[in-house]
C-alpha cells in the first residue's frame, strides 16, 4: 500500500488540523517533537505522510499530486486558482475576506468611482470589483502590513483578511463591505481522488464525523 500525503499550513491551522488528525487515530508524535528537525512526518501503521508548508504553496503541492490531499484557508485556493478539488469545509480558521478603509472612502464604493485598492490578494479583488460591483479599480500588490496604504495615502481602500477587526480600530479603519466568509478546507488532488478513493472517502468522512462529534459537545 503507497503513502497518501497531506500537506499542512504551517502555524494555527496546522495545529487544529493535527487535533483533528489525532481524534481519528492518525500518530502525530514525530510532529508534536518541538526537537525535530524532520520535514515530513510517518505514520507507519496508517501509511500516511504529514508535512507542512507556506499556504500558498499547499494548492501547488496538492495540484501536481506531491500531495495527495492539503488543508488550507479559502482564500488561498481563491488566490492560487490551482486544478485541485475542494472538498470539505473544516469549520475552523473562520474569518472573512473585506474591503476595508477609513469611514471616509464608503463615498467610493457607492458612487463606483475609480479608486485604488491595496492587497496581497489581487485575484480575488479583481474578482470582486470588476465582476460584483462593476466598478473599475487600479489593484496594487503587497505583501506587508496592508493596513498602511489607506493611511499613508497609497490606497484609498484595502482589500483584506479580517478576524476581530481590532488593528482596523487601531488604525483608523473599519470594514466598509464584505466579499465572503473564509475557513479552512480540505483539497484532494484529482488524479489521486480516482486512484485512491476508497481510502481518501474514508479518511475525509472519518474526519467530518469528529468535526459532528465536536459540536455535538
Amino acid at each position: 500500500m503507497r503513502y497518501l500525503t497531506i500537506a499542512l499550513t504551517k502555524g494555527r491551522l496546522a495545529r487544529k488540523t493535527i487535533e483533528l488528525l489525532e481524534e481519528i487515530g492518525i500518530s502525530c508524535e514525530e510532529i508534536n517533537d518541538k526537537d525535530t528537525r524532520k520535514l515530513v512526518f510517518t505514520d507507519e501503521n496508517n501509511k500516511i505522510k504529514i508535512f507542512m508548508s507556506k499556504g500558498p504553496d499547499v494548492p501547488t503541492f496538492v495540484e501536481y499530486g506531491a500531495a495527495d490531499i492539503g488543508v488550507v484557508g479559502k482564500d488561498t485556493i481563491l488566490e492560487e486558482e490551482r486544478n485541485v478539488y475542494e472538498v470539505l469545509d473544516l469549520g475552523f480558521g473562520k474569518c472573512r475576506m473585506c474591503v476595508c478603509g477609513p469611514e471616509s472612502a464608503m463615498e467610493y464604493l457607492q458612487k463606483n468611482q475609480l479608486i485604488r485598492v491595496a492587497t496581497k490578494y489581487p485575484k480575488i479583488a479583481k474578482e470582486y470589483f470588476y465582476n460584483k460591483k462593476n466598478q473599475t479599480v487600479e489593484i496594487i500588490k503587497m505583501n506587508g502590513s496592508i493596513e498602511l496604504a489607506p493611511i499613508v495615502g497609497l490606497s484609498e481602500v484595502i482589500v483584506d483578511i479580517v478576524e476581530t477587526g481590532s488593528t482596523l480600530r487601531e488604525n483608523g479603519l473599519t470594514v466598509l463591505e464584505e466579499i465572503l466568509p473564509l475557513s479552512a478546507r480540505v483539497i484532494v488532488n484529482p488524479v489521486s481522488m480516482k486512484m485512491e478513493y476508497e481510502r481518501i472517502s474514508a479518511l475525509i468522512m472519518d474526519i467530518k464525523e469528529a468535526i459532528n462529534r465536536r459540536q455535538q459537545q
